[in-house]
């Protein structure tokens, strides 16, 4: 369920370790994150011990994101703040740098799709986007989600505040 031709989704293992300090270590994404500093290597390994929790129990669920045709990671996908009344999480996708712009972000949104309303039986996602991150807004859009609203001066930058668009998908 969770594979294509181009991409596949996979739990977190321990010897993800590696490739989660390159990814939460790289500053060009931490605004993206809301990330205001690196994470030790005892941190990541800390929470790869509990990565394999209950969905719900934890509320967050992380996939790592793998080329189907080389098996690497390149990615991760992640839902978070899940809301079992309303039955809705928000998700998060980053890719590396270095393969981005190669179709691997919309793949695994179109797969995360069936798989959070089949199988965790969510109701809806959603998710909140920098204003000026054009690329982003696109991929959302184009995976089917809508823009439901601007949050004005949600985000922190180094210049001062910045709006965030707020998008959802119904299941």
């Amino acid at each position: 369920m969770l594979r294509s031709d181009l991409v596949f989704l996979r739990p977190l293992e321990a010897e993800d370790l590696d490739f989660l300090y390159a990814l939460e270590n790289d500053p060009g994404i931490w605004s993206v994150s809301d990330t205001l500093a690196p994470v030790s290597r005892y941190t990541l390994r800390q929470y790869l011990d509990s990565a394999a929790a209950d969905f719900h129990e934890v509320r967050q669920l992380r996939l790592v994101l793998c080329a189907t045709a080389t098996q690497q990671a390149v990615g991760t996908i992640d839902l978070f703040g899940f809301e079992p009344l309303h039955q809705r999480a928000g998700v998060g996708v980053l890719v590396l740098a270095r393969h981005r712009q190669q179709g691997y972000a919309q793949a695994a949104l179109e797969l995360l799709r069936p798989y959070a309303r089949q199988v965790l039986r969510l109701h809806q996602l959603h998710c909140t986007i920098a204003a000026d991150n054009a690329a982003s807004i696109r991929l959302f859009e184009a995976a089917g989600y809508s823009r439901v609203g601007v949050r004005r001066d949600w985000l922190r930058t180094a210049d001062g505040w910045q709006n965030a668009v707020e998008m959802q998908q119904l299941l």
